[in-house]
């Protein structure tokens, strides 16, 4: 038996390699031009049969999947499963690469497994096909799918129907639902679904007792599916005769709420549980346009974006907190009746998934804390910075790859320091101000603003102290005024 597979250095793909070497026969591998490297390391790494896995260069945007004329022949007819996975599974990734890979890529799929004469056309579609449909979503249902307001969502429903209309091979549809990490193993490759809340998590972790009580969200019920459930039922379901023309939930009959799910992570990471969870729907009471006008106030709308950056969350994944959708998945429960193949139950492998994330895909694993790592291609402005402190910090900050403003009243040695950054390699600006004059700042502001478009990091060092102490200053009170008035 031969087989062919596209997306098979991808996450679910390269699960499903490994069921179909447990069968007999030779796999064929599309690998985009430069990337027999990659292969090869996963090969090692899968502890693959190399001589059963055939690589096939090609590309994905291209007729025929890049294949030449040559290439065709030799497969036809001799390829009994093809396998089409590759596709761009990410909320965050722009609209026009979305077509690219998603649609036209599984059109030139279909199109190749019709040149060689594929005995059938797997398809690895999803449950974002049904958009944000209200209820419960059948495996027989299409076209009923509601607001596929997400290019991700539209991507994959137009996807799936180039198959349905184009397909002239026999098919089979699989639909996985938002799949995690390896039930055994807690391996997964990038961060995405509920991995986007673990680094919230992890904070209240660091700010809070495990026994605090907070106060949470309850949200819609999100489909999670291991990556080996999603393999071994995808791989099984291909192998079993007189399913054609089918299509296949691969999602959990008893799926959860977003909530419950944050709270399971809470509780494996050890991090504050939410006792009390609000539905968000309670707030629709609200009308639509005084919500909509709130949420894009400038402040809300930097403050909600700051936020989210920090924690790593797209903001199209807050967009599904009331996701809305069931799914029905009684044709994949009778096609895998006896297989031993079932979603196994999250609780039981949720520690897993964070321990795995905790130890390689965190994003703090990966900030560089040095001062370089702080600092390069940043504005860096420094006040008081033509000497002391300030000066010692300008050095330093302008040596690391900052672009470095210094600030201070006085042009000498203000103008000194700047040469002096510049002669070492260092990329300096200095400006004139008088910090204790308002007038004065509001001109600083204005001309950095222009040049530079704005200050990443301000270091307000500058200051005044009295060099002489309280007793002997009563004739001079304007120390004590031009003090307050600039520290």
């Amino acid at each position: 038996m031969t087989y062919f597979v596209t997306g098979a250095t991808g996450f679910i793909g390269r699960h499903l390699v490994s069921n179909l070497l447990k069968r007999k026969g030779t796999v064929h591998v599309l690998v985009r031009k430069g990337s027999q490297k990659k292969l090869d390391a996963l090969v090692d790494r899968m502890g693959w049969d190399r001589k059963r896995i055939v690589a096939v260069m090609g590309d994905l945007a291209k007729p025929n999947l890049g294949l030449n004329a040559d290439k065709v022949s030799e497969l036809k007819g001799k390829i009994k499963h093809f396998f089409h996975l590759a596709a761009i599974y990410d909320l965050a990734a722009d609209a026009a690469s979305q077509v690219t890979a998603n649609v036209e890529g599984t059109r030139n799929a279909v199109h190749l497994a019709e040149a060689i004469n594929a005995g059938c056309v797997h398809y690895a579609s999803s449950i974002a096909v049904a958009g944000l449909y209200s209820g419960t979503f059948r495996e027989d249902m299409f076209d009923e799918a509601e607001d596929l307001i997400h290019p991700y969502f539209r991507t994959k429903h137009d996807a799936e129907k180039v198959l349905r209309e184009e397909c002239k091979r026999p098919y089979r549809i699989y639909r996985p639902g938002m799949v995690v990490g390896h039930s055994q193993t807690g391996e997964i490759d990038k961060i995405d679904g509920p991995y986007y809340f673990f680094t919230a998590l992890k904070k209240l972790r660091e700010l809070m007792p495990p026994w605090m009580p907070m106060i949470g969200i309850e949200g819609g019920r999100v489909n999670l599916v291991p990556v080996d459930f999603v393999a071994d039922a995808m791989d099984h379901i291909a192998h079993k005769p007189g399913l054609n023309g089918g299509c296949f939930h691969l999602t959990d009959p008893d799926p959860r709420r977003i909530g419950e799910v944050l709270n399971l992570f809470a509780r494996v990471g050890h991090a504050p549980e939410m006792t009390m969870r609000l539905d968000a729907r309670m707030f629709s009471f609200v009308p639509f346009a005084v919500r909509a006008t709130l949420a894009n106030l400038p402040p809300v709308k930097r403050f909600s974006t700051m936020l989210l950056r920090d924690l790593g969350i797209p903001k199209e994944v807050m967009g599904l907190i009331t996701y809305p959708t069931r799914f029905d998945s009684r044709e994949t429960e009778r096609a895998l009746k006896g297989s031993g193949i079932k979603v196994p139950a999250l609780d039981s492998y949720a520690w897993r998934l964070w321990d795995y994330w905790e130890r390689h895909l965190d994003p703090a694993m990966f900030v560089d804390h040095s001062l370089k790592g702080k600092v390069k291609g940043k504005v860096v402005m420094i006040t008081g910075g033509s000497s002391g402190i300030g000066k010692a910090a300008a050095l330093k900050v302008a040596a690391a790859g900052a672009t470095t403003i210094i600030v201070a009243r006085g042009e000498e040695e203000l103008f000194a320091t700047r040469d002096e950054i510049i002669a070492a390699g260092g990329n300096c600006h200095a400006y004139t101000c008088d910090l204790a004059d308002m007038a004065s700042c509001d001109a600083l502001v204005e001309k950095v603003v222009a040049a530079h478009g704005g200050v990443d990091i301000l270091v307000n060092n500058a200051g005044r102290s009295i060099r002489r102490s309280i007793e002997l200053s009563y004739d001079r009170f304007h120390d004590f005024e031009r003090t307050m008035q600039l520290n």
